[in-house]
């Protein structure tokens, strides 16, 4: 019963357990309990009021449950109804389980009846249907069966479509294709023929990605658009845009190994003229150690040239993916919302990724570039090197950086550093050769006038050439010095479609003419001399002719059919015209300003190596002035004449010169220290004038010709390095400018201060000065009468001045005299003559009033005449005589003052003055108290 109480609705007595079974009671004991029918609601309350004890567990003790209820005072009466109640309870429950059974029973005929009737219908009808239907079934199988077996077969064969797709180099497709395959054959797994299948497909992908990596290692010497799209597009069907990425810059690192490896190789292999291997088998840097000079050039260029392929190709892989990202981007934002967010920010996080990586790989590739070609210069010593290949070493590593600039924006100081101490390497022992041969050259130099045209520039040279390049664009860019390049278009945007910015040749000299020299193309010297015989001084040149332009038509050379005539008219004419405003140069100075041409030509092309350049270059001038000065200016007698020939600036610039550059030892002193020796090496001997070059002829006015050309060219060399200074100026590093200042203004700016000494020379010797005062002895100056007749020696020293202008004239045949020589040798001989007239006075033992009046007379006797020959105004020293014979004029106390001012007389002078006035306005006291004054005066200089 209790039991029974604890089933669900749901639950009959059949769920019950064979153990939970209970036994169904006798007819007897149904009998008394339907004493009193019970219905069916008063049934289901009786029931509910059984206790819930009773329904506990089965070990539960229902009579000593019951007899611990009775209570202490038992009542026959209540147990009586307390057992009534419990048999109204149990009764009711038998009423359930009666109608249960019969239900059961019930049921039991219906199951049976069921199975009978179901074994009716098998026999009859459904043991035929189902097997139909169980055929039909069998046959889909089958079909299925037959669907996957072709499949099978489909993968099977589908290593041969693999291959032929790989030899197309369809590599999106073949992945494509490889991958579909996977996914079928996870299809089949359950077939043991795909667990093969599946491996194979596994070791073709593997297979396709390593044809996948060489095609992409291919990409870093020739970049094909369509080649390294698929290759993108098959990296991006694996998942692998990062590896692919990562994978590139190892093949670029890779490719600029084996690209010097093998060109450096095979030079070196075909200079050695065998097959050994050995070279095979050394490092990079030893091999570039067995490069010999003549295949260093050609090596070089071709190295670059392979090293700029693996640049650009690098240059363009970026600019793919930038037109690539570009079109990506564009593409995402026209699609709609509704698309794959994770899938395009995916495809977001590797564009970001590679386009860091390969802004990060420019440098890391410059920087291996770098490394390479570093390597390659330092490997082989170019001190040796011819100039033009030197230049042309620069040139190409000049355009290397230039490609390095534009291609991350490195300013290349790893080549900057290994080209500039190749640089200093090189010009040092270059610079010591060239000043040995200019020290040759001046040593042999005749000083004869190179005769070169009125429009010569130094422009017109080929070593000033890159000068004109740099400022015209019309050059083309091969042949051109990389710092000439345009910036407007970068040498990627240039070549990026075809050809190489190292495909470049060195300049060949004979393919250009230089159209710089008069007088080319003449018939015979007797024609030449005579137009040379047409020029006189240039007072003798028409003033149209001086003027600043004159229209001259002397570009072509004559032809040989010209005749005789018209060739002497054309001579005179470019002559006449050319000599006017033709420089005046030698052909030392001509090599001197090549020399600069190159050097400027070196340091254009590498500026770091700028200071060292324009220091040699300032070399090169100092020995120049230093040899014109030693030559024609150096003379101890004249210079202490201490009439400030040569100015404080130039004597300190000559010293300056003699100390830093001039090597005065004739031979080494074997106990000087290392150092002395070190700095002997970089000094020259002072040069020695040749032996042809006659100085002490009165008829060329003691080589005045010589004097010119040499005085004049250094001038010329002079304004040209004026010329030069901005461009020197603007290459040369801010801290060593104040270097350049000083050699312009204390070296540069001296030249012209050294025609005074140099002329000086010629100006005490051309006229003699020693027989005027011998015929100035000779005159009596104590006369007693006023004389209107001058003396002699006044005409004696206008002949002197007479036939120097004839020898000046005659010399000017030969060269141009330029108007600020003619200048300064009318000056010092006019100065010099009137100290000496000077000095003839102060020879004068007696002299009365009407003598002064006598030199007074001879005086203005003299620069009447004088003004005739000359043009100079005022006459150089012409208060300096007039002054001194007015002075004998003076009172004693006037005489004082003026001695005191007037130091610019010697103390014999000033002497002279104050004795030859003893007697006439002087006495022995004044004379005593004056020449006291003048040795006060004198006593300073003692």
């Amino acid at each position: 019963l209790r039991k029974m109480k604890q089933l669900s609705p749901q639950e009959s007595v059949h769920d019950l357990s064979p153990i939970e079974s209970f036994r169904i009671p006798s007819k007897e004991e149904l009998r008394e309990l339907r004493e009193e029918p019970i219905d069916p609601q008063a049934q289901q309350e009786i029931i509910n009021s059984i206790e819930e004890v009773y329904f506990s567990n089965d070990s539960f003790d229902i009579v000593k449950y019951e007899l611990e209820r009775l209570p202490p005072v038992l009542s026959l009466q209540e147990l009586e109804e307390y057992r009534d109640k419990l048999k109204q309870q149990q009764a009711a429950e038998l009423e359930r389980v009666t109608s249960l059974q019969t239900g059961l029973q019930l049921a039991a005929v219906i199951c049976t009846n069921g199975r009978r009737h179901l074994n009716i219908a098998k026999e009859g009808f459904t043991q035929t249907s189902l097997g139909l239907l169980a055929n039909q079934r069998k046959r889909q199988l089958l079909i299925g069966l037959l669907k996957s077996l072709r499949t099978i077969k489909t993968l099977q064969r589908t290593d041969v479509r693999l291959s032929e797709m790989l030899e197309e180099e369809d590599y999106p497709g073949a992945i494509q294709l490889c991958l579909e395959c996977q996914k079928a054959a996870s299809t089949f797994k359950h077939y043991s023929c795909i667990s093969e299948l599946n491996s194979k497909l596994q070791d073709t992908l593997e297979q396709i990605e390593e044809q996948l990596d060489v095609a992409l290692s291919k990409i870093c010497k020739n970049f094909d658009i369509s080649h390294y799209t698929k290759v993108q597009q098959a990296y991006r069907l694996l998942g692998k845009t990062q590896t692919a990425m990562d994978q590139l810059h190892m093949h670029f690192t890779q490719a600029i190994h084996n690209t010097v490896f093998q060109v450096v190789l095979g030079y070196v292999e075909l200079c050695a003229g065998n097959t050994d291997t050995k070279f095979q088998k050394l490092q990079y840097k030893d091999l570039c150690t067995h490069i010999t000079s003549d295949s260093y050039i050609p090596c070089l260029a071709d190295l670059c040239k392979a090293l700029w392929e693996v640049m650009l190709s690098y240059y363009r892989t970026m600019q793919w993916h930038e037109n690539h990202d570009q079109d990506e981007v564009a593409a995402v934002s026209s699609v709609s919302d509704g698309g794959n967010v994770i899938g395009t920010e995916e495809n977001s996080f590797d564009r970001s990724y590679v386009k860091k990586k390969l802004e990060h790989g420019l440098s890391r590739i410059w920087q291996d570039v770098q490394l390479k070609v570093k390597t390659y210069l330092l490997g082989t010593d170019l001190s040796n090197f011819k100039y033009d290949d030197f230049i042309f070493v620069l040139d190409v590593i000049s355009r290397l950086m230039q490609v390095g600039e534009e291609f991350c924006g490195s300013k290349s100081e790893v080549l900057q550093e290994s080209i500039r101490k190749q640089s200093v390497n090189y010009f040092k022992t270059y610079h010591r050769t060239r000043l040995e041969e200019l020290r040759m050259f001046l040593e042999n130099e005749t000083w004869e006038l190179c005769p070169v045209k009125s429009s010569f520039s130094i422009l017109q040279l080929h070593e000033f050439k890159f000068m004109e390049q740099s400022r015209s664009p019309s050059v083309s860019p091969s042949k051109q010095p990389a710092s000439a390049i345009s910036t407007a278009v970068t040498l990627f945007e240039q070549y990026c479609n075809g050809g190489n910015p190292f495909e470049i040749q060195a300049d060949s000299k004979d393919d250009e003419t230089e159209d710089v020299l008069a007088s080319n193309g003449y018939e015979s010297d007797e024609q030449e001399k005579s137009a040379y015989q047409e020029y006189d001084s240039d007072s003798d040149v028409p003033e149209e002719l001086k003027r600043d332009y004159v229209d001259e038509q002397t570009g072509d050379a004559p032809v040989k059919s010209v005749s005789r005539e018209t060739l002497r008219s054309r001579k005179r004419s470019d002559y006449n015209l050319s000599k006017a405003n033709a420089p005046i140069l030698t052909n030392t100075t001509l090599n001197v300003i090549r020399l600069v041409g190159k050097y400027m030509q070196m340091m254009n092309i590498l500026k770091p190596i700028a200071f060292d350049v324009i220091h040699f270059m300032s070399q090169l001038f100092d020995y120049y002035l230093y040899a014109v000065y030693t030559f024609f200016g150096r003379n101890d007698t004249f210079e202490s004449t201490g009439l400030g020939l040569s100015s404080s600036r130039l004597r300190t610039t000559l010293n300056r010169i003699q100390e830093s550059l001039i090597d005065l030892e004739v031979s080494g002193d074997p106990t000087g220290t290392l150092t002395a020796a070190e700095e002997r090496k970089e000094k020259v001997p002072s040069p020695h004038l040749s032996h042809l070059v006659i100085l002490t002829s009165g008829n060329s006015l003691y080589g005045l010709a010589e004097r010119v050309v040499a005085t004049e060219s250094l001038v010329f060399l002079a304004e040209q390095f004026e010329c030069l200074q901005p461009h020197l100026d603007a290459v040369m590093p801010a801290a060593k400018k104040p270097f350049l200042q000083q050699f312009y203004s204390q070296t540069v700016s001296t030249a012209s201060e050294l025609r005074k000494p140099v002329y000086w020379i010629v100006a005490a010797k051309a006229i003699d000065y020693e027989q005027m005062l011998l015929l100035m002895a000779n005159v009596k100056w104590d006369v007693k009468e006023i004389m209107s007749q001058h003396n002699i020696y006044v005409d004696a020293l206008l002949k002197e001045f007479e036939e120097f202008n004839r020898r000046l004239n005659e010399v000017s045949k030969r060269v141009r005299i330029p108007l600020p020589v003619s200048n300064i040798l009318w000056e010092h001989c006019i100065r010099l003559a009137n100290r000496t007239l000077v000095e003839g006075y102060a020879n004068v033992k007696k002299c009365s009033n009407e003598g002064r009046a006598l030199m007074q007379l001879d005086f203005q006797q003299f620069l009447m005449k004088l003004e005739k020959l000359t043009d100079i105004r005022p006459i150089p020293d012409k208060e300096f005589v007039e002054t001194y014979i007015k002075a004998y004029y003076l009172a004693e106390n006037d005489m004082e003052g003026w001695i005191k001012e007037h130091r610019e007389y010697s103390t014999k002078q000033l002497t002279n003055l104050v004795n030859v006035c003893l007697g006439s306005h002087i006495n022995k006291k004044a004379r005593q108290k004056l020449l006291a004054t003048i040795d006060d005066i004198d006593r300073p200089k003692r």
